[in-house]
């Protein structure tokens, strides 16, 4: 499977070329930076601290997309967008990890999705996807009476905040509860705020020092309190599973996917 990697000098995108260089079954195709880009025309292998591949860093993704099964994509909500639309065109499977995103990207990218297969994850890691698979479980087996809390910590460089990881899992806690998490959510507490509302979902953001990344959903009941959580000691991993979503998805019919889908875990 031919792969294309934007944002290929960013740390995620030197962890994308790495993950396809050493991945069975695909094969990188070009290696996408932005206009201006101090990178462009270096050996994306070099790059990536891999032997020099022959593929120069590109500021074409026009071109670079129509040569190509597939790309990888953990940018911006605006770049992601565009990327959308041109991944659309050239009917290439889209693997999106950017995190940040808006309601008004989401239904671009749904739009985007009629044409092509999307998939779209706030984490890319098997671990992250059971963890929702068993928040949403757990969501759904208990009522709301029993108070959730999503907790989560990054390294001091991380400029969006709740980080897509813990939206991913406060989507999950509220499909369990069958509700909607953009009306349940509280995602800042300053102040008297007065008592916990019943049946709201709760986060704290952390930010400090270089944590890939941690995060910890608790369910607190009277009396008792259920913790769930998840530990990223690499970064490598979530490009990996970028790498088995393109793989999932060469050929997919047209729509927007989850790693849930990639993985088989909707079952749970």
């Amino acid at each position: 499977m031919r792969l294309v990697v934007v944002g290929a000098a960013g740390r995620m995108g030197r962890m994308l070329l790495r993950a396809i260089h050493d991945a069975p079954g695909c094969t990188l195709s070009a290696a996408v930076e932005r206009p201006g880009s101090p990178h462009l025309g270096q050996d994306s292998g070099l790059l990536a601290g891999l032997p020099a591949n022959g593929i120069p860093v590109t500021d074409d993704a026009a071109a670079a997309f129509a040569a190509a099964d597939g790309v990888l994509d953990f940018t911006t909500p605006d770049a992601t967008i565009a990327f959308a639309a041109l991944a659309a065109r050239t009917r290439i499977a889209h693997i999106v990890g950017t995190t940040g995103l808006e309601p008004s990207h989401l239904a671009r990218l749904a739009e985007a999705a009629r044409d092509t297969a999307i998939v779209r994850s706030g984490n890319m890691s098997l671990g992250v996807n059971l963890l929702a698979a068993l928040v949403r479980k757990v969501a759904a087996t208990l009522g709301t009476d029993w108070d959730i809390e999503i907790v989560e910590m990054h390294h001091r460089m991380k400029v969006d905040a709740p980080s897509g990881t813990a939206v991913l899992l406060g989507e999950a806690a509220a499909a369990g509860r069958e509700v909607d998490l953009a009306q349940e959510r509280v995602a800042v507490r300053d102040g008297q705020t007065g008592a916990r509302v019943p049946g709201t979902i709760g986060f704290a953001t952390l930010r400090g020092g270089t944590v890939v990344g941690e995060h910890k959903v608790i369910f607190a009941g009277a009396g008792e309190r259920l913790e769930l959580a998840h530990l990223a000691e690499d970064r490598g991993l979530f490009a990996q599973g970028a790498v088995k979503a393109a793989l999932w998805g060469r050929g997919r019919a047209p729509g927007l996917y989850s790693m849930a889908d990639v993985l088989g875990l909707d079952s749970l």
